[in-house]
């Protein structure tokens, strides 16, 4: 049996998180600061400990390889990202890296060195937190990010990207060698939801990642005064953008589980109390597991919107600048985790991740699963962010047991 007791997990959680820059709640660990620095040497450290080679590659990921003691060359791998957000939780990204620790420690404890090697990645950014751009650790693991898509970026203190890399010691690679070693990628993450919380259940079997499309939408119609404009005179864009907004939600909430539909920014002009909004702009968030159903709802909303400017005299531009497709988790992986839970009676179910992860990078390229366990009210990017520590270990146990089936 592989227990671990709950105080070695909140204790090491506790020191991870407590890597942090700045004052106050929360832990805030941006690309290439002070406190990433530290963190990805002291896991090195940690994972040294355990007899894992560790190395670095050219943009700061950690790999910490258990080596296998038959099939080196084949390696299963897990882990996630080692970023947060300003002022974040103790749990994103870094559960399914000090998780992926307390695995493999249990798992040489109990069984000794695996068959096939074992690999925990400490990726350097996913959050995109510091720099507009996310993914720079995944993506550099196979090759997709460029360099002149960060080379004059900078952050909101102006220190370029570049600048920031270099000077944490680490610069663009200028060769990639392709991953053909890795037989599966499992990440264990928190769920950033509140399903598992709602529906008691423990630990979730994800056998899909959402695709989203993201909308900058402009009306423009005419700014008049507020008291002296009667109503069938005016062309008010906040009228018009309620009237898209309530239609619009009527019909996601028609279609149901699992899609879901956000309108989370509203800028009207000229934004005061006495004069009615001659040109808003709004955003639109839109996510579904199925890539045909999400174009086909989206296009529909899209027709819906003209139609109801037209009949406001309001012109309307709409701007879908974000389009990622679903990503299917490997179904051999995802079997193996539901056999684990199974076998081990962990009270599990099987679910899509509403939100974006590294698994969504790696799926298209190697066989990739994950495992979820809950967040206590759903709560993620705050300080507040929490899971029962009896959670934590059967999100653990899981994830243990599953690199055990693909590695010994």
């Amino acid at each position: 049996m592989m227990e671990m007791t709950l105080n070695e997990i909140q204790e090491t959680m506790d020191w991870l998180a407590s890597i942090s820059d700045g004052e106050g709640p929360g832990t805030t660990r941006l690309l290439y600061s002070p406190s990433w620095l530290t963190a990805q040497t002291k896991l090195k450290e940690r994972f040294e400990a355990l007899g894992m080679r560790c190395h670095f590659d050219a943009i700061g990921n950690l790999y910490g390889t258990l080596e296998g003691s038959e099939m080196p060359e084949k390696t299963i791998a897990t882990g996630s990202h080692v970023d947060t957000v300003v002022r974040g939780g103790k749990l994103d990204g870094q559960l399914g890296i000090f998780g992926g620790y307390l695995a493999v420690k249990k798992l040489l404890e109990v069984y000794g060195k695996p068959k096939k090697s074992i690999q925990i990645i400490s990726m350097a950014e996913e959050e995109g937190s510091r720099f507009p751009y996310v993914f720079w650790g995944s993506k550099n693991i196979f090759g997709l990010a460029k360099k002149e898509d960060v080379a004059a970026i900078k952050d909101a203190d102006g220190i370029g990207f570049v600048e920031a890399m270099q000077k944490a010691g680490f610069d663009f690679s200028e060769a990639h060698q392709e991953r053909t070693d890795i037989e599966a990628f499992i990440e264990l993450h928190i769920e950033q939801g509140n399903f598992l919380e709602e529906e008691q259940f423990t630990v979730g079997v994800v056998n899909s990642i959402v695709g989203q499309k993201r909308y900058n939408i402009t009306l423009k119609g005419e700014a008049n005064h507020a008291g002296t404009t009667l109503m069938r005179y005016r062309k008010d864009t906040v009228e018009c953008m309620a009237r898209i907004i309530t239609q619009s939600i009527d019909k996601a909430k028609a279609a149901g589980d699992p899609l879901v539909l956000t309108f989370g920014k509203v800028v009207p002009s000229p934004n005061t109390v006495n004069v009615v909004p001659g040109e808003t702009l709004f955003t639109m968030d839109c996510r579904h597991t199925d890539a045909a159903f999400l174009q086909e709802f989206t296009l529909g909303l899209e027709n819906d919107m003209r139609k109801i400017a037209e009949r406001y005299g309001i012109s309307i531009e709409i701007d879908n600048w974000m389009n990622e497709k679903p990503v299917l988790m490997d179904a051999k992986v995802v079997e193996t985790i539901e056999n684990v839970c199974r076998s081990k009676n962990l009270n599990y179910k099987l679910m899509h991740s509403g939100a974006g992860h590294d698994s969504q990078i790696f799926a298209p390229r190697v066989p990739t699963g994950m495992i979820f366990v809950p967040s206590i009210k759903g709560i993620s990017h705050n300080p507040a962010e929490d899971t029962k520590v009896e959670d934590l270990r059967e999100g653990i146990r899981a994830l243990a047991y599953t690199l055990h089936e693909f590695a010994y």
